[in-house]
């Protein structure tokens, strides 16, 4: 299926999710989290923020922990540019303001930013991806956009809602795939020789 297609299809799903199970969902991941992604090494982590009515998943769950227990690691999220088409990443932490874009999405307020190429891990937000780690969002490209700016060494990690899906049939020399992506079930990596997800 085309990414148009699928994104119809995963966005109907989500908005039939109950927000009990989207919180659940959230806890999983970030106890998957946890349990897999070693932080030792990472000093600066992108992180986005849950849009609500979207039944996004509650990162909230994953960064409140690592303030607590990994002071070490700088948190950034996203501040849109709405004339570019792409985002900023500020930093923040328990006590930054947020506010409301125009879209309603929660953007902190603070005038520290780091540049992709700075990023030693990040959150990606997606609708669905597929069995060699592409990912349909939005449509909007503002991730795109960001991951194509990310090292290579960077660990892209995408949260989904759903297991993979069979291979996206529009996908481009443009998208960028995720190294790993958890689930509330399983937790999947993709393996360099063969381009696939495989579960941990």
């Amino acid at each position: 299926m085309t990414k148009a297609e699928l994104r119809k299809i995963y966005s109907d799903k989500r908005r039939s999710l109950s927000p009990g199970e989207v919180v659940a969902a959230s806890r999983d991941i970030a106890k998957r989290f946890f349990r897999e992604i070693d932080l030792a090494a990472v000093h600066k982590l992108h992180t986005f923020i849950r849009i609500p009515k979207f039944k996004e998943i509650d990162t909230s769950n994953i960064y409140f922990r690592i303030w607590q227990d990994w002071k070490s690691v700088e948190t950034f999220a996203p501040r849109s540019d709405l004339k570019t088409g792409e985002f900023e990443s500020i930093a923040f932490d328990s006590d930054t303001p947020f506010a409301e874009n125009k879209w309603g999405i929660r953007e902190p307020v603070g005038t520290e930013k780091a540049e992709p190429e700075k990023f030693d891990l990040g959150l990606i937000p997606l609708l669905c991806f597929d069995e060699s780690g592409h990912r349909v969002g939005y449509g909007k490209g503002m991730y795109d956009k960001f991951l194509s700016r990310c090292r290579p060494d960077c660990l892209k990690v995408g949260l989904s809602l759903f297991p993979p899906v069979e291979p996206i049939d529009d996908v481009t020399d443009h998208d960028i795939p995720l190294d790993i992506c958890i689930t509330p079930e399983d937790i999947y990596r993709r393996d360099a020789e063969t381009q696939r997800m495989r579960i941990m």
